[in-house]
């Protein structure tokens, strides 16, 4: 998703930001306890954490309420979470200024002082109401479990007893926050708060919201990228019983015909009898090796500086051992396991809309815009999402517009679910843009690394979208040369130059954005350049990070827990990789092994330097989840296109990672006192790298693209 390349010092200075949005001038005369934006306390003594964050399964509901706990000193079973409303003012993402969403692995790491101190707030003025009562000093009051007591009278409360004199005091403009020997819940694991409801179906995603009257929405989209409508026939759609109504729509995004009914299977069936016509005088018609043999002439040609130390072109003029290497990489489809949906109701005052909603003030103000409407007036509700992986926080708002087109063009008349089948997901989407990186490298007599010269040739996922001007300097996409451009090694001549072409296929964030495709290049090419120097990729890599000990911290513990050096068994293997995105440093050791049917990947040692790492079965559950993401994508992901048609469809041709495919992964959290940052993204672009080394030791043979089944390789 977005990274801010300066998020670090962004959020020192975030700081002073904490509680200026929080706290309101009159609070409620009810029992109810708000004392700020986050923190609502009733009087049954429940606290409700409101969490501006979308829980996609990668662990909001529970890491950010931990914070709060954490400094009220409740009892983590009183805690309950509710998702924030649509309302950049109170619930803005500390590190995008005023914008409110969710991406870039920034939900804890932007909300780590933001809740802490309004958890701490809630506590003082608990215990100042407590104080008042029983008509002793505030500093004799202890918190402990939700218990407000007074010890030396024996006098005790709980939350709810306290919340309606509490909510009478004074929000202090700023609360002590404890110190890490004093930490209860962080650091610690907790049971997810989301884990009772998804294990017992109760939870609620957009597929579940019923309205009354409401019609489900199914879509026939262009059959390439570009084209537009131009005549359509719904007799044969309208002949299916149930078949409510059909109508075209359009909107900046996208166009198509919806097909309306009752439930999805019948709008499907529906769908799938319309006949139209399509206008693709504009339409997108290359195939992915015209793509990739333009790529290549690009590659060649100089382009956008986006780094230069020393003079590479010099060095690699005179360097003794010269190397080079070229790796491609596909379009990726991001295959969340519910996709695109989105329910609109159009009312008199506005609309009112419930999805797993990732981007609301992007989303709000496109919906607005498309409607005729004031933002305010586009109420958004945040449920959970069954994955996204970056899909719903479409710069471009897609599926989101194209529900409220749908509402419009019916009349407005009834509430619209739209519902995405797979494949309208895998042709009509948006995707991971397709990559080629070109290396050159030069060694000097004794094997030194003396220069890098790196090509890297794909679209611009920021092009075109309100991020540009933000994140676009130069001619160069921060997300297209992120993990290159800032390469952690000692290398004195490194150039780093990119090409954005401009293409028709729809284009976004995929998880972990740009180091999809930099971290396997940069770390699959060091390997080849330690192999070729006679050196251990280990120390090889050691030697060049002396500068990083963030990096040295994480690659010594993963190659310490895999038993790095320490002789194999015959046709086993093994590889690392090494790799920082979104402030998280990940290294990885994978052991794979010959068998009969191919090649095996036995186990997976990870470590992490997330900073403070607030519950460690989270990051525990995130490593691992990266981790089988990266692997799908490596072994077989590819989204193709033949004549600006895709060729992939569903499971069946664009295969995910089945649960007897997974290693074994055992995840090692280096310790740490710094700032938390974030775990949903940096494990998977370490696996595939460190899955191709492992792969280059065990048979000699580099790879130099993806995915490994189209490199030959069959996974046992």
């Amino acid at each position: 998703m977005i990274e801010n390349v300066s998020r670090r010092d962004f959020f020192r200075q975030a700081g002073a930001l904490v509680l200026a949005i929080a706290a309101p001038d009159v609070f409620s005369q009810s029992a109810a306890f708000e004392p700020n934006a986050f923190v609502k306390i009733g009087p049954d003594s429940i606290v409700t954490v409101v969490v501006k964050h979308l829980e996609m399964g990668q662990g909001t509901y529970t890491g950010l309420p931990t914070l709060v706990a954490e400094e009220l000193d409740a009892d983590w079973s009183q805690v309950r979470v509710e998702g924030a409303p649509a309302d950049a003012r109170r619930y803005n993402n500390l590190f995008w200024g005023e914008a409110q969403g969710t991406g870039g692995s920034t939900a804890l790491a932007n909300s780590w002082l933001q809740l802490r101190q309004a958890g701490a707030a809630a506590r003082v003025m608990l215990v100042a109401a407590a104080a008042e009562r029983w008509h002793v000093p505030a500093g004799e009051i202890t918190v402990s479990r939700g218990v407000v007591e007074h010890r030396g009278s024996g006098r005790k409360a709980s939350f709810g007893e306290l919340a309606a004199s509490a909510a009478t005091q004074v929000v202090p403009a700023e609360a002590p926050l404890k110190a890490r020997d004093q930490y209860v819940y962080i650091g610690k694991p907790a049971q997810r708060t989301d884990a009772r409801a998804k294990s017992t179906g109760t939870a609620t995603y957009t597929q579940d919201v019923k309205l009354p009257g409401m019609l489900t929405a199914v879509v026939l989209h262009p059959p390439r990228f570009g084209a537009r409508l131009a005549s359509f026939d719904p007799f044969k759609a309208k002949q299916v019983p149930g078949v409510v109504d059909v109508v075209p729509f359009s909107t900046p995004a996208t166009n198509g015909i919806a097909v309306l009914a009752r439930d999805y299977w019948t709008a499907k069936k529906g769908r799938d009898a319309l006949i139209a016509e399509w206008d693709e005088a504009q339409a997108f018609r290359l195939g992915s090796a015209e793509i990739m043999a333009e790529y290549r002439r690009l590659a060649a040609t100089p382009g956008a500086r986006a780094r230069k130390d020393g003079d590479a072109v010099g060095a690699l003029a005179g360097a003794a051992k010269k190397l080079e290497a070229a790796y491609e990489f596909p379009f990726l489809a991001h295959a969340a396991m519910e996709p695109m949906n989105c329910v609109v109701a159009l009312r008199p005052d506005g609309c009112e809309i419930w999805n797993g909603e990732q981007f609301q003030t992007v989303d709000q103000a496109a919906v607005a815009k498309l409607l005729g409407l004031p933002p305010a007036k586009v109420r958004l509700h945040m449920l959970y999402a069954g994955g996204s992986f970056g899909r719903r926080a479409n710069p471009r708002s897609d599926y989101l517009l194209e529900a409220a087109a749908i509402a419009k063009a019916a009349g407005g008349k009834t509430p619209i679910k739209l519902v995405w089948g797979r494949e309208d997901d895998m042709r009509a989407g948006y995707y991971r843009p397709m990559y080629l990186h070109t290396l050159q490298a030069g060694l000097d007599a004794n094997g030194e690394l003396l220069a890098w010269r790196h090509a890297i040739v794909g679209q611009s996922i920021l092009a075109g979208t309100a991020f540009e001007a933000m994140l676009v300097k130069d001619g160069i996409d921060a997300t297209s040369v992120e993990g290159a451009a800032n390469l952690p090694y000692a290398i004195p001549n490194l150039s780093v130059e990119l090409h954005s072409p401009q293409l028709g296929v729809p284009v976004q964030w995929w998880r972990s954005v740009g180091s999809t495709h930099t971290a396997f290049a940069t770390e699959c090419f060091l390997d080849e350049i330690a192999r070729a120097s006679g050196k251990d990729p280990y120390a090889f890599r050691r030697a060049l990070l002396a500068r990083h000990p963030r990096h040295l911290a994480a690659l010594d513990l993963a190659a310490a827990q895999a038993g790095w050096g320490k002789p194999l068994r015959p046709g086993h293997a093994r590889g690392l990789a090494v790799h920082e995105s979104f402030g998280t440093v990940v290294a990885q050791v994978v052991e794979v092994m010959k068998a009969k049917e191919g090649v095996k990947v036995q186990r997976v040692v990870c470590a992490v330097d997330c900073g403070v790492a607030v519950n460690p079965n989270v990051v525990a559950m995130q490593m691992e989840s990266g981790i089988g993401y990266g692997l799908s994508a490596a072994l077989s992901g590819a989204i193709t296109l033949r004549e600006g048609k895709v060729e992939q469809s569903n499971f069946h041709d664009y295969p995910v990672l089945r649960i007897h495919q997974m290693p074994v992964v055992e995840t090692h959290i280096v310790p740490s006192a710094e700032k938390p940052s974030g775990v949903g993204e940096p494990a998977t672009p370490v696996i595939a790298p460190a899955l191709a080394n492992a792969l280059l030791a065990l048979e000699g043979k580099p790879v130099r693209g993806l995915p490994l089944s189209s490199q030959g390789l069959v996974l046992a």
